[in-house]
């Protein structure tokens, strides 16, 4: 399984609005071997950032573009090359956007290896516990209560029993912040569940005073209420919020995840295979199990991290929810051929093909193209 070609290409819509989605453009990185076998996979970053970390020339032994670490090497031998390329990006990488450009080939790698074996990437992490998730839909929050109830309303309306309402315009005033949750719970009504994220936008004990004030309409969890680096804080607001807090899907890899973990600063551990690849995902599910926090997945891009999420959190063992970004972005539906979304009943399929179970609409491909690499 010799690597003999890495293609990074660079997917995007002509409008990119000014919101926090990153389903607006893809960066993909497609693997190639001397057997005609491809794996696909991708990162949630800037695409031109990942595209530089994997063009780059040599530099120097620990200062090397990944598409040079790799070429010639054995496809099959995932945990060996990720440290090749944690060991020889260490100048410009170690917990970095240089992590999610290593999660997009490592993707790769483990569709590859599926491929070559004749099983889903499920089965190579050691077996799934879950054949289909519960799916809550992702949504960004209207601009007051009114609208953001009318936007709850209409997933209910389409067989989701669970929705999160994320980041702006929350944290502009408390009373805004009120409205917002009160509105959501309002237009998803009282037996379905609702999810809270805040997008990093207190200090701690603001973050607290809108957890006790949240707490009135039930939401199952408040996400990254704080900034990412805010380890302190986060424990602090953990041992006292009458609400599970969930974050992480800022993490980069296991070395970004482990001072969370050692110091149980969340109750859900969200983990992005785009942003922790499956090698890293792997020694991260083990190490949240066991502490005995929950896991879920992140994921606001592609239908290709869609399914990486899907066999990933299908292993876990106490999955609860699925991520499903349901922004109307073309590169969230039409990327592949297969469709990955919740069904009417709010529940999601894990694919069950060999590697990640998809396959890329090339005519898609090239509509969007707009830089290419590799080739």
């Amino acid at each position: 399984m010799k690597i003999i070609q890495i293609i990074c290409q660079i997917l995007r819509v002509k409008n990119v609005a000014a919101k926090t989605a990153s389903c607006q453009d893809v960066v993909l990185i497609r693997v190639r071997t001397e057997d005609g076998l491809e794996g696909v996979g991708e990162a949630d970053a800037s695409p031109e950032v990942i595209k530089a970390i994997v063009d780059a020339p040599f530099s120097h032994n620990i200062a090397c573009g990944l598409r040079g670490i790799l070429l010639g090497e054995n496809a099959l031998e995932t945990e060996r090359l990720w440290q090749k390329m944690l060991r020889r990006t260490q100048y410009f990488g170690r917990t970095s956007v240089t992590i999610a450009a290593m999660s997009a080939v490592d993707m790769a790698l483990w569709d590859l290896k599926g491929k070559k074996f004749g099983v889903p990437v499920h089965t190579l992490l050691g077996g799934q516990y879950h054949r289909r998730i519960q799916a809550y839909a992702s949504v960004l929050f209207g601009r007051d209560g009114a609208e953001t109830c009318d936007i709850g309303r209409k997933w209910i309306e389409r067989g989701y029993r669970a929705v999160k309402f994320g980041w702006e315009p929350m944290g502009q005033s408390e009373a805004l912040d009120l409205e917002l949750v009160r509105g959501a719970r309002e237009g998803i009504g009282e037996s379905n569940t609702l999810l809270i994220d805040a997008g990093c936008v207190w200090d701690a004990r603001t973050a607290l005073r809108r957890a006790e004030q949240f707490a009135e309409v039930r939401p199952a969890w408040l996400e990254e209420p704080l900034r990412p680096w805010d380890i302190d804080g986060y424990v602090w607001l953990r041992d006292r919020s009458p609400i599970p807090i969930a974050a992480g899907e800022a993490e980069c890899g296991r070395e970004s995840f482990r001072p969370y973990i050692d110091r149980h600063a969340f109750d859900i551990y969200q983990v992005d295979p785009s942003r922790c690849g499956f090698t890293d995902g792997a020694y991260i599910r083990a190490r949240v199990e066991e502490i005995n926090a929950r896991l879920c997945n992140h994921c606001y891009t592609s239908p290709i991290t869609v399914a990486a999420s899907l066999h990933w959190l299908s292993t876990c063992r106490d999955a609860f929810i699925f991520e499903d970004c349901v922004d109307d972005s073309p590169m969230r539906h039409d990327l592949t051929l297969e469709k990955f979304q919740a069904g009417p009943d709010g529940f999601i399929e894990v694919p069950d093909r060999p590697g990640l179970g998809l396959t890329l609409n090339e005519e898609f491909v090239q509509q969007y193209l707009v830089a290419e690499s590799g080739a």
